[in-house]
């Protein structure tokens, strides 16, 4: 972005800030970085602090239906305590760690209609403007590409993408929004589930694996959800048969079935370790999650899951989406 705003706060004449992004799409937990620009204005101004804020586009579920609302994920002190003389330029360089949770944005460098953005906060004089907006680019973590190359070696298609505000139970989860992608299933298994909803929940030393199938109903049967869980390593990704390992998955989301009607959104966990040495053990438990989502609609590729935009938005709008969106909520979900 070109230095468009102004410290609105503390009038015209104060302060601009331009935020710049060096390293790309960056997978979750890796390391973002790039430059904070200030442009000082007609007088000094102490700069008290930068703060950039990763923020998201998250759905949530109300008594009045679903509805957008921007969440605050994290938050980094990055510079201050300094003055900026008038009319001075400066940088101050930043490199800070998305956390593990964070969502995927990217895949095969198509945009997956997750809206995140990057927000600089400038402190002042005591006051605060949120000065800067850009968007934030993540692409998946080695083990979450063979997870999502696997399903779509599999038959399945890339449906959507979205954030549901709310929390996993029985899970390791941290922030305070989940990430569903959801597939159209292979046609081997069209008969039995709608679609399947695949969750990361990725840490240091591995990741959880949520699936959740809407199953199909019979003729004298109502469809449910079954929810199954597993725990993979970051470790020896390629040494693994994901093709086989995920067929395996689904095969045991779709057998499971639910105790009663009544207890259909809880499922079966099925936590499966994949040690380094490529040797599974399962544990069993019990979870639970809020309600479903809807998204931007994708459609699968050629190659696996690379995905092509379809519903009449194109991958620059997505990118447009994340400005247009945030400016209108510039106050709204700051609980992260």
């Amino acid at each position: 972005m070109v230095f468009k705003r102004l410290l609105g706060s503390i009038g015209v004449g104060g302060p601009a800030v331009d935020t710049v992004l060096t390293s790309g799409a960056v997978p979750p937990g890796g390391s973002l970085t790039g430059e904070v620009h200030l442009k000082g204005g007609n007088a000094e101004f102490d700069i008290e602090h930068i703060t950039l804020e990763l923020v998201a586009r998250v759905e949530a579920e109300t008594g009045e239906g679903e509805h957008d609302g921007v969440v605050v994920f994290e938050r980094f002190s990055v510079g201050g305590g300094f003055r900026l003389a008038e009319g001075e330029q400066r940088s101050v360089p930043f490199t800070v760690a998305l956390p593990w949770e964070t969502p995927i944005s990217v895949l095969h460098g198509q945009p997956l209609g997750i809206v995140l953005g990057v927000r600089t906060e400038l402190g002042v004089a005591g006051a605060k403007d949120k000065g800067d907006l850009d968007a934030l680019s993540v692409r998946p973590l080695p083990v979450q590409e063979a997870i999502l190359e696997a399903f779509g070696q599999t038959g399945f298609g890339f449906k959507s993408a979205d954030l549901e505000y709310g929390r996993l139970g029985g899970t390791g989860q941290q922030l305070p929004f989940y990430q569903e992608i959801e597939l159209t299933p292979a046609p081997q298994y069209a008969h039995a589930v709608n679609e399947i909803e695949v969750t990361f929940l990725a840490t240091p030393g591995g990741m959880e694996v949520v699936l959740e199938a809407d199953k199909r109903g019979g003729l004298f049967t109502g469809g449910h959800d079954a929810l199954t869980r597993f725990t993979v390593g970051h470790q020896g990704v390629e040494r693994m048969d994901w093709n086989t390992e995920v067929d395996e998955w689904v095969r045991r989301l779709i057998e499971h079935r639910a105790s009663s009607a009544g207890h259909a959104s809880y499922g079966h966990d099925e936590t499966h370790h994949g040690s380094h040495h490529g040797g599974p053990h399962h544990s069993e438990g019990h979870g639970h999650r809020s309600g479903p989502g809807m998204g931007t609609v994708v459609a699968a590729g050629a190659a696996g899951l690379a995905v092509g935009v379809v519903g009449g938005m194109v991958a620059a709008e997505v990118v447009d989406e994340v400005g247009d969106f945030f400016e209108g909520d510039e106050d709204e979900g700051d609980e992260g």
